[in-house]
């Protein structure tokens, strides 16, 4: 497959579970209309960002893999014949939680999933309590619409994720997400934020030669423990080609966005910029340490 239809749902998630899927299902439905082979969803789409807040009755919303979500949504993907890309509060086994996206074929079963790695924990989003990161492997999960390099919102951050995962033969970069600004944020310091989140994900595109697609919810969503002043999801889902270019981005309002990704582009620009080629992997021995102490260049 030389070019790929992608579907991204940029949506406002509700805490009622059943509304919620519903709307999930009719977006998905609305994109294979226009043509989508792929649909991405936004982290931990079946109901609100819970993180904003450390309560243990949250974690009976997890469910296992295979679950009921990942049964519904493969009987989607089978009726629809796409493929999709969904995130999921995972009950791993008892005091092993995951941040998990699933990647659905087309034939409805399970292609793969991945474990977000990088777990933070700051005002608002205190997912440590919550999750547990994934075993430590950046392993690309091969459909019929191509070798997706799933990651999920904070691992979006680090080079080091995106880069093993393109060495080890994605095809793109996908970042289901749920980030936004604290509404205390004045509009510099918000556009600011959006900036440096919109440039670290071009970047990877352009360091690794592929395309990235980051779709994120949007909405605003109150902190139940009125401990900050709740979280404006801002939207604004992209995707990237592989030199960075955006080949389509929404605003802050939730939208069905479809862009079309040439693969053709991909390996025409790793020829004229062989960054791979190039890598110095003889020299990198310090990119293991967790920091790199300056008296050893001393003297």
């Amino acid at each position: 497959m030389n070019t790929l239809n992608v579907a991204l749902i940029q949506t406002t998630c509700k805490e009622n579970r059943i509304e919620n899927m519903h709307l999930l299902e009719q977006q998905i439905h609305h994109a294979v209309t226009q043509g989508a082979q792929l649909v991405v969803l936004p982290e931990l789409h079946n109901g609100l960002y819970f993180c904003q807040t450390e309560d243990l009755t949250h974690f009976d919303r997890a469910e296992t893999i295979p679950g009921p979500s990942t049964d519904r949504f493969g009987e989607l993907a089978l009726e629809l014949r796409v493929v999709l890309v969904i995130s999921l509060f995972e009950k791993r086994a008892a005091g092993i939680y995951h941040n998990t996206a699933v990647v659905i074929e087309s034939d409805g079963t399970i292609a793969g999933t991945y474990r977000k790695m990088h777990i933070p924990d700051d005002p608002g989003y205190h997912e440590k309590f919550y999750f547990t990161p994934g075993d430590p492997d950046f392993s690309p999960i091969k459909t019929s619409v191509g070798t997706l390099g799933v990651l999920v919102c904070w691992d979006q951050w680090y080079p080091e994720a995106a880069r093993l995962m393109a060495l080890a033969g994605a095809d793109m970069l996908i970042y289901p997400t749920a980030i936004g600004w604290d509404p205390h944020d004045d509009e510099d310091e918000q556009q600011r934020q959006l900036d440096a989140w919109r440039t670290v994900q071009r970047g990877h595109a352009v360091a690794n030669g592929l395309p990235v697609v980051a779709v994120n919810r949007t909405g605003f969503e109150t902190d139940p423990s009125g401990a900050t002043a709740g979280a404006q999801f801002w939207g604004n889902s992209f995707v990237a080609g592989p030199q960075g270019e955006l080949l389509s981005a929404a605003g802050g309002d939730p939208e069905v966005l479809i862009a079309a990704i040439d693969f053709n582009h991909s390996e025409k620009v790793r020829q004229i910029w062989p960054f791979f080629r190039d890598r110095r992997i003889d020299a990198y021995h310090d990119i293991l340490k967790r920091y790199r102490d300056q008296e050893r260049g001393k003297g």
